[in-house]
């Protein structure tokens, strides 16, 4: 029987078991491939989405516990208009191999979301589940500052 899921606002019937890892469902099924498969056990950070706005692991969410809307990185912004943190990714030029920035970027749109003004600390607590093996960590703090400006400045 068909499950129900609301994805990047579309909704969909997906008709996959209910232990499959969402991962899997947003990759294989519905060929969203922006989400990484990095480690399967939820600690690189690499396959993160928002359930209801939540930054959480796909590759540790299964599809019958799915508890709301999911946002990948395909919906996070449009081509023709980009979220704030995709444009302070490429002018700080984050992505060395990019392999991992989709979820990077998902976990920053989580932070932004509850904390419009992070201090470098906070933005380093709440990215250390997100490992970049690259090491662009000096310039996803930057880029998450220039968003979090960027964004203050469009609501004055």
């Amino acid at each position: 029987m068909p499950i129900p899921l609301t994805i990047n606002g579309t909704a969909r019937q997906i008709d996959a078991p209910e232990e499959t890892p969402l991962l899997w469902v947003l990759r294989d099924e519905l060929g969203l491939t922006g989400t990484k498969y990095g480690c399967g056990v939820g600690a690189c950070g690499a396959c993160t989405v928002h359930i209801d706005g939540e930054a959480v692991r796909s590759c540790q969410v299964t599809l019958g516990d799915a508890w709301g809307e999911v946002t990948t990185i395909e919906g996070l912004g449009t081509p023709d208009a980009l979220h704030v943190l995709q444009t302070a990714w490429l002018r700080h030029q984050v992505a060395q191999c990019g392999y991992c920035q989709s979820g990077q970027i998902m976990q920053a749109a989580d932070l932004l979301s509850q904390n419009p003004n992070p201090s470098d600390d906070e933005i380093d607590a709440a990215m250390s589940g997100n490992l970049c093996r690259c090491g662009t960590y000096n310039r996803i703090r930057a880029a998450i500052h220039d968003a979090a400006g960027q964004m203050q400045e469009a609501s004055l």
